[in-house]
C-alpha cells in the first residue's frame, strides 16, 4: 500500500509542470494529511521470550508553524491506534493494546539549495505515547501507561502551487514501556518504530 502511495505522489510531482513555489515566511501555517506506515523495531527480549508489537498503517494529521523561513515547529496527531501483541513463547497473539503517540519536533527547512519546488527538511523532537485499553495475557500482564522518547525526522515537500504540496516524511521514534506481571517488572518493551508517511499539505 505504501509503495503504491509513494508511486502516486511521485507521479503527481512529475506531471505537475513548473509549479509556482513560494518561500515560506514567519507565521505561515502548513497543515498536512498523511498515510503513515508504522514499522516496529521490537528489539526486546523478556525472560528469553520475544515480545512483538504489530506493524500498522494509520492516518495522521500534522500542523507545522513557521517561526522563520527556515525554522518551524511540527505537531503530529492521530487517534489511539490498536496493535496486536505476540509472544514467541506462546507462538501467537497474547493480546492487544492501544497507543496515542503525539510528537512535537523542531525542524530546519533548507531554502538555499536551489532545488526549486523541492523543499527538504530535517527535525528532532520529543514523543509522548499514552498506552490504553491494555489486554495482555488474559489480564495478567500490564504496561506503564506513559512513554517519553526522542524523535528524529527527515522529509521533503514538493510545491504544486503557492498553497498545495505533496510530502514524503520519515521519522524514527523512541517508544518504550515496562511490562509487568503481578507488580513484578518483567522487562522493557522497545517498540521504537520507523514511521514512513506520504501525504498532501495546504499552506495558510
Amino acid at each position: 500500500m505504501m509503495k503504491k502511495l509513494c508511486f502516486a505522489l511521485a507521479a503527481v510531482a512529475t506531471l505537475t509542470a513548473a509549479p509556482v513555489a513560494s518561500a515560506q515566511v514567519a507565521g505561515d501555517l502548513l497543515v498536512r494529511a498523511r498515510v503513515v506506515n508504522i514499522d516496529t523495531a521490537n528489539k526486546d527480549s523478556i525472560a528469553n521470550t520475544e515480545i512483538s508489537v504489530s506493524n500498522k498503517t494509520i492516518p495522521e494529521v500534522d500542523i507545522t508553524y513557521f517561526l522563520s523561513p527556515n525554522l518551524a515547529a511540527e505537531l503530529i496527531l492521530t487517534y489511539p491506534q490498536k496493535h496486536n501483541v505476540s509472544s514467541s513463547a506462546d507462538g501467537g497473539q497474547i493480546g492487544t493494546l492501544k497507543q496515542l503517540p503525539p510528537t512535537l519536533s523542531l525542524q530546519y527547512h533548507f531554502t538555499d539549495l536551489g532545488l526549486g519546488a523541492f523543499k527538504p527538511y530535517v527535525g528532532a523532537g520529543l514523543n509522548y505515547t499514552r498506552f490504553s485499553s491494555v489486554n495482555l495475557g488474559g489480564g495478567t500482564l500490564s504496561v506503564d501507561k506513559n512513554s517519553f522518547g526522542l524523535a528524529l525526522q527527515a522529509g521533503v515537500d514538493y510545491a504544486i502551487d503557492k498553497t498545495w504540496s505533496v510530502n514524503l516524511d520519515v521519522k524514527k521514534v523512541q517508544i518504550r514501556t515496562d511490562l509487568s506481571s503481578g507488580g513484578t517488572n518483567l522487562g522493557t518493551l522497545k517498540i521504537d518504530p520507523l514511521l514512513v508517511g506520504v501525504g498532501v499539505g495546504y499552506k495558510f
